[in-house]
């Protein structure tokens, strides 16, 4: 408490009770469970209607066609080449699960993004992990661990030091950084614009303290639309990314 301003709990930002299933079981249906639930099934509607074929695009169609030529254009071509188209699909839904689940963070009543809760990044980091190794092998064969840890050109004493570090950074810290990544953002952004929400609540009933009530109100303000472009931001960070990590899977030169 600070000046009479009682801040929640931080366990009380992350931390949300089951809808369905015990209380603390790992299958508990909660707040996290329904919004990840709703980025799959507004996904997968986009796209489904998204397939008519008008010659004028327009709706969820636009959306649809904006969607996919932004990550082909953006993403695919800038990270892997025509090569990569093949993996568009995986790579749209990727982006738009993680977006649509992110934006949360600014939707009324719900205030609170899917991916600041750590096991969400990591089921898509292990996701992503065990594709870009499924390519991998797919076109590179079982060479394709050797060609990860031991590039070609370098001189033969240094593979000593150069395997561990390889092995490390494509197969241990790739998921680990993709993860943590999108859950450290999306946390602290939501513990910021709770924190001036609190703030501004607080200030709204207080009689002297009131006074700076106007300078906080324009910071939530401000940080909500700063926190609509990292919600869009980590998802393309994280689709770009994961680009970069199946193409790197593609050829054994890279």
């Amino acid at each position: 408490m600070i000046l009479g301003l009682e801040f929640p709990p931080i366990e009380n930002l992350v931390e949300w009770p089951n809808w369905f299933g015990p209380e603390g079981s790992w299958y508990g249906f909660n707040k996290i469970a329904f919004i990840s639930l709703v980025a799959i099934v507004v996904t997968s509607v986009i796209f489904i209607l998204g397939r008519k074929g008008s010659l004028v695009p327009k709706g969820a169609q636009n959306l649809a066609e904006s969607a996919v030529g932004f990550i082909r254009d953006g993403i695919v071509m800038e990270t892997m080449g025509p090569s990569g188209i093949k993996y568009m699909p995986f790579l749209v839904s990727l982006f738009f699960f993680i977006l649509i689940g992110n934006i949360f963070e600014v939707v009324p009543f719900f205030h609170m993004p899917a991916n600041a809760r750590m096991a969400g990044p990591a089921v898509l980091a292990l996701l992503t992990w065990l594709f870009y190794i499924c390519v991998g092998f797919r076109h590179q064969g079982p060479k394709y661990i050797i060609n990860a840890v031991a590039p070609a050109g370098v001189p033969k004493p240094l593979y000593i030091l150069v395997v561990p570090i390889e092995f490390l950074s494509t197969f241990i810290v790739r998921p680990f950084s993709l993860a943590v990544r999108l859950f450290a953002n999306m946390l602290a952004g939501h513990i910021l614009l709770v924190t001036f929400s609190v703030l501004c609540i607080t200030l709204f009933t207080a009689s002297l303290l009131a006074l700076v009530l106007p300078f906080s109100f324009f910071m939530l303000v401000a940080l909500t639309g700063f926190e609509v472009m990292v919600a869009f931001l980590q998802a393309y960070i994280f689709t770009i990314l994961a680009a970069v990590y199946i193409g790197s899977s593609l050829h054994a030169e890279h």
